[in-house]
């Protein structure tokens, strides 16, 4: 089988207070850097076949970091790319507190999308998609996918077996490493939101 670790990006000063989306320019803070630094320290002794990112600059950084010391080069995937949230880019979450869409949005994300944005559906059928063909593209391989925590949830979500509406039951922190296997029979889900892969 295929070992993916899906690790979400390093801390950014959006986390947790704005919607980010697919905004380009935010970066990793100094949290977000040591974090980034951090977990490619605790991985370094995992053998790597692949590095694959998103586009946007903050999974970029995560994955370079990474990539440091490895001699593998990151590849940037666009089906990995941030959940879109549309009009909602750039809101912080404690304006959107009165807004009845996004109280629905949070309740039944499977039906609800942000105005212009993506349906969490869409997320997961081209997130899984592109875990399925990684699979068959380093069979037996280890490869790390530097992504979002809703993608990564979403992810997640299809593996478990979980419907998407349960997307806020799992913790998905930055630079926290999840441990799939994919190929060769049923997905197995080994880690979620630890600290390392495991051995």
């Amino acid at each position: 089988m295929t070992t993916l670790l899906l690790i979400r990006h390093g801390l950014t000063d959006d986390v947790d207070r704005v919607l980010s989306g697919r905004a380009g320019g935010v970066r990793l803070n100094d949290e977000g850097r040591r974090q980034a630094a951090e977990v490619a320290g605790r991985l370094r002794d995992v053998t790597l076949d692949a590095i694959l990112t998103g586009p946007l600059e903050r999974a970029r950084d995560t994955a370079e970091a990474i990539a440091a010391k490895r001699g593998v080069r990151v590849q940037t995937i666009e089906a990995l790319q941030e959940f879109d949230v549309g009009q909602w880019t750039g809101r912080t979450i404690a304006s959107m507190d009165a807004n009845p869409t996004w109280r629905r949005f949070n309740d039944a994300r499977s039906m609800t999308a942000a105005p212009g944005g993506e349906l969490m559906l869409a997320v997961q059928m081209r997130i899984v998609s592109t875990l399925l063909d990684l699979a068959e593209r380093y069979p037996n391989g280890t490869v790390a996918v530097i992504s979002h925590g809703d993608v990564i949830r979403a992810a997640l979500l299809y593996f478990l077996g979980m419907p998407v509406d349960f997307l806020h039951r799992l913790e998905i922190s930055p630079c926290r490493v999840t441990v799939v296997e994919v190929g060769g029979g049923a997905p197995r889900v080994r880690q979620v939101n630890g600290e390392s892969a495991l051995p």
